[in-house]
């Protein structure tokens, strides 16, 4: 799936678009954020998160690496995996102990291995003035998702 946000608001209207169509239990789901610095990946998970029902701020993960989130839909895991070298690193993260909720996952290129669990990708690309977002399902579940989408 395919679609074109022509300003931020329009990226968050899509990602609000997109929580609407996850299962009610998303716990154990794996979300890939692609795209080139300043593409959109931090603005699309914080209206994510948003539309999950957080109403304070949303931090980048930058530093931290994850920022968790403990809402009434359920768990969700902001990751940003940009300063990570290695899938090793994962374990020190605590990795084992975030499949209990949504993980949303910023430079999922750092960990390769990680397409291997993950149930979407979601691509962010320059268009112009704008941005392009691919969608692509990684699993079943994820295709179950696009197509309520569709």
């Amino acid at each position: 799936m395919n679609c074109f946000a022509e300003d931020e608001q329009a990226t968050e209207t899509i990602a609000a678009a997109f929580f609407a169509a996850m299962p009610d239990d998303f716990a154990g789901w794996t979300i890939l954020l692609e795209g080139e610095l300043g593409a959109g990946k931090s603005t699309f998970a914080r209206a994510f998160i948003r539309a999950a029902g957080h109403s304070g701020p949303v931090p980048s993960p930058t530093y931290t690496l994850v920022e968790p989130y403990n809402l009434p839909a359920g768990s969700i895991y902001h990751i940003d995996l940009y300063r990570v070298s290695s899938e090793e690193e994962l374990r020190f993260l605590g990795w084992g102990e975030l499949d209990d909720g949504c993980r949303l996952i910023e430079w999922p290129e750092r960990v390769p291995a990680l397409r291997k669990q993950a149930d979407l990708s979601i691509s962010l690309q320059y268009e112009g003035d704008g941005r392009r977002l691919r969608f692509d399902a990684v699993s079943e579940r994820g295709q179950r998702v696009i197509e309520k989408i569709n």
